[in-house]
């Protein structure tokens, strides 16, 4: 049995669903926060496990929050109103709940002597757009091109640059573009959406297949944060930030439209050209992988793979639902 508490704050969302899990799994005692602003159903199979304490409650309101630090040791935080779509629909709420709130939660968990690590769910959208195909990694100029981004940036800087006490130790990890299976499942998400549509037997429309994005599967991006929250050596990851994924996963969306017709070789197809995207960057892992020994375990073909057969099984009756999108 792990001694440690550990507060997920989003712990209902697509990540934070699997994180829980994981760290349940390994021994810790766990803490959810969540407002539940897409339900609770993704908790369920947990939600009476004797290491787990759920809250529900939203990051904005500064009495939850102190409320929930009470005796954990380490915090992840995932809570966020997430991707481009969502925070220009509610700029407000974007900034209130990713800088406002997070910024409050941080101090917090600065000032409190017994809360060790800090770990940030950054993102790979921060680098915008790369200069002539080069790989991108962690010293790399970030151009955010979308207020989910430049909210990321600004946090990035703010407990990268902060003074913070000896015994605290916050970092944060920049996510590729998540897919695969989680208790709170999302459609919303380009290999999700892909092979939803394929299965389905209808035509895919795909939006300049030429673009280039770093993907890592869900399991494995909630593991990164349990590889931070091990790593003996702290001063590895103290105020420091790496990029999650592995640099062979890269994908154009014309290649893992490839990938999808190895499984469905009838899918329908249809490229509709587009010469600009903001968003067009390769990363290179080198960093996480060489510093901390983190590896993932699934590769985009393996994400496909197991949202093909979880359709064509009929475990989820309608993929189509609302409450499968983050907007």
């Amino acid at each position: 049995m792990n001694g440690k508490t550990i507060l997920v704050t989003g712990a209902a969302g697509y990540i934070g669903s699997v994180l829980v899990r994981q760290l349940l799994n390994k021994g810790y005692r766990v803490k959810g926060l969540d407002a539940l602003f897409f339900g609770g159903e993704s908790l369920i199979g947990i939600y009476n496990h004797p290491r787990f304490e759920f809250t529900k409650g939203d990051i904005r309101d500064r009495q939850t929050v102190q409320q929930t630090l009470k005796e954990v040791n380490d915090v992840v935080h995932l809570a966020a109103i997430v991707g481009d779509p969502a925070c220009s629909k509610q700029p407000e709420l974007a900034r209130e709940i990713n800088w406002g709130a997070s910024k409050y939660l941080f101090d917090c968990c600065n000032e409190n002597p017994q809360i060790e690590h800090f770990i940030f769910a950054s993102t790979c959208s921060n680098y915008g757009k790369m200069e002539g195909g080069d790989y991108l990694n962690e010293e790399s100029d970030l151009r955010p091109v979308s207020l989910y981004a430049e909210l990321k940036v600004k946090f990035e800087n703010y407990i990268l640059e902060s003074k913070v006490r000896d015994s605290f130790i916050p970092t944060a990890l920049r996510f590729s573009t998540v897919y695969g299976l989680s208790p709170r499942m999302r459609f919303d998400l380009t290999v999700n959406e892909f092979i939803r549509e394929v299965t389905l037997g209808n035509e895919l429309k795909i939006f300049g297949e030429q673009f280039w994005r770093p993907y890592c599967h869900v399991e494995d991006l909630a593991r990164s944060c349990i590889t931070v929250l091990e790593t003996p050596t702290a001063s590895k990851v103290r105020q420091n930030v790496f990029g999650v994924g592995d640099t062979n996963e890269n994908y154009q969306k014309k290649m893992i439209a490839e990938e999808i017709l190895k499984i469905v070789p009838y899918a329908k197809i249809k490229y509709i050209h587009k010469d600009e995207d903001p968003r067009d960057y390769k990363v290179d892992f080198s960093k996480i992988k060489n510093e901390l020994g983190f590896s993932i375990t699934k590769t985009v073909p393996d994400g496909l793979k197991e949202i093909h057969k979880i359709i064509k099984d009929g475990i989820i009756s309608d993929p189509y639902s609302k409450n499968y999108k983050n907007i």
